[in-house]
């Protein structure tokens, strides 16, 4: 498995370059974190009084150029920020300005668990989503039986480049959105595994035409979203 991440990821370094940069509209907000404090950004939709959704998303992978103004990262905040939901997305440690060094998905979980620790001393009576890209949904699922969020979004889970099926099923409705174009992560082999290796079947809706970063599809993927989780948060406004 090692070697086939080695592989992939460095395949798909080059595209991480040049995507649309974060144009950090928002509230920064450093987060505490087990290794150092972390780099987040907090957005609210108009009106937020506190009883909507908080979604945290996480990024893609941090060797390869993931941070949090990757591009879908960026989208799935709009995106629930237009349904109502107020978002955090947060660098991993060693990203940017989140202090610590890369850890191979261990200490990323803690990097989770802290940002959402810190969510609901904020915003307790607010129902909490938890949604990643790539390395982020790895790394969202693996910390989901300790956030229990009431919805779980994958986005290009990496099921071939990390032990998905060593995680125990999801316990909250979860989606799954996968490009059928995806040369990182083979379409096939997340199909599979939700097909075969979640107790609780998420939902699982296919891009025939995405790849893995979702060039030129981001306004499919996010009318998936906007389509999939449109009940559940106020509106925006």
């Amino acid at each position: 498995m090692g070697n086939d991440f080695d592989t992939a990821e460095l395949r798909a370094r080059h595209l991480y370059d040049g995507l649309e940069e974060d144009p950090c509209l928002g509230q920064e907000c450093p987060v505490p974190g087990p290794a150092g404090s972390l780099e987040a950004m907090q957005s609210y939709p108009a009106g937020y009084d506190g009883s909507a959704p908080v979604a945290v998303v996480c990024h893609p992978h941090p060797l390869y150029g993931g941070s949090m103004a990757n591009k879908v990262v960026h989208m799935l905040s709009d995106t629930f920020n237009a349904l109502g939901a107020a978002t955090v997305r947060f660098n991993f440690r060693g990203v940017g300005a989140s202090q610590g060094r890369f850890d191979q998905g261990r200490g990323e979980t803690e990097d989770v668990l802290a940002v959402v620790r810190w969510v609901r001393e904020r915003h307790p009576a607010a129902p909490l989503w938890l949604a990643g890209f790539s390395f982020g949904a790895y790394v969202a699922l693996r910390a989901q039986p300790q956030v229990q969020a009431e919805r779980v979004l994958l986005v290009a889970p990496p099921v071939n480049l990390f032990d998905f099926e060593a995680l125990p099923p999801c316990g909250a409705p979860c989606l799954v959105i996968q490009g059928g174009r995806d040369d990182i992560v083979p379409p096939e082999a997340v199909s599979n595994w939700v097909f075969r290796h979640q107790v609780e079947r998420p939902a699982y809706r296919w891009l025939g035409d995405a790849d893995h970063f979702f060039h030129g599809r981001l306004n499919r993927l996010r009318e998936v979203v906007q389509a999939e989780w449109a009940h559940g948060a106020r509106p925006a406004g």
